[in-house]
This record gives C-alpha cells, sequence and structure tokens, in this order.
C-alpha cells in the first residue's frame, strides 16, 4: 500500500494506493486520525481510486475517521471510490454515510 498526505487550500488530500486490509489499515488509520484530531483539518478527503481491495478492518478505519470527523465538526469525503471498495462499501450498507465525490476537483469545489 502507497499512502501520502497533500494540502490543497483547507482540505488535506490522503491518496491510498494498493490493498487497505488488516496489515496495513491501523497506517491508514493513524494518518487519517492525527489530520482530523491532532492537525484539526476542517475538510479531509480519501482518494480512493487506486485501490483494488479493502477489508472490514479497512472499513473500519474509514468510520472511524468519519465519527473522528463528526465529532471535531470537520467534513470527511472519498474521492472516486474504485470499484472493488465501493462494493465492499456497499455491501456493508456504509457507503451512504459517506459524503462520496468522483473527482478531487468535485471535492474541492464543494
Amino acid at each position: 500500500m502507497n499512502l501520502s498526505v497533500r494540502q490543497i487550500g483547507n482540505t488535506v488530500v490522503i491518496d491510498v494506493a494498493g490493498e487497505i486490509d488488516l496489515a496495513n489499515s491501523p497506517q491508514v488509520r493513524q494518518v487519517l486520525l492525527r489530520e482530523i484530531k491532532e492537525n484539526r483539518a476542517p475538510r479531509v478527503a480519501i482518494n480512493l481510486c487506486e485501490v483494488a481491495y479493502i477489508d472490514s478492518s479497512g472499513v473500519a478505519s474509514l468510520v472511524e475517521g468519519l465519527k473522528a470527523s463528526r465529532d471535531a465538526g470537520s467534513r470527511l469525503m472519498l474521492i472516486g471510490v474504485s470499484g472493488p471498495a465501493r462494493e465492499v462499501l456497499q455491501l456493508s450498507r456504509l457507503l451512504k454515510l459517506f459524503e462520496l465525490h468522483d473527482t478531487e476537483e468535485q471535492a474541492l469545489a464543494s
């Protein structure tokens, strides 16, 4: 898995590529919670267009980030949710909980 963080205006974009599974979901969770809780980012967007696979631990990390963002009064957005990630979120009935955008440009403009 590759993970990178960049700042665009008042939005932190977290780019994730590869697989989000039990081995590396703690890293995703750590970066996400750091941006929301410690850095107090008003807007966090997770780019999932390059995610080939996500398991329940990865979904749990996203849900924990969503809860933390709501508690902190910030926005959490998912960008370009890949087919495999979308399917897992849909099967777990969590897709509708997240703010979704097809492209980074749409997320930044919202």
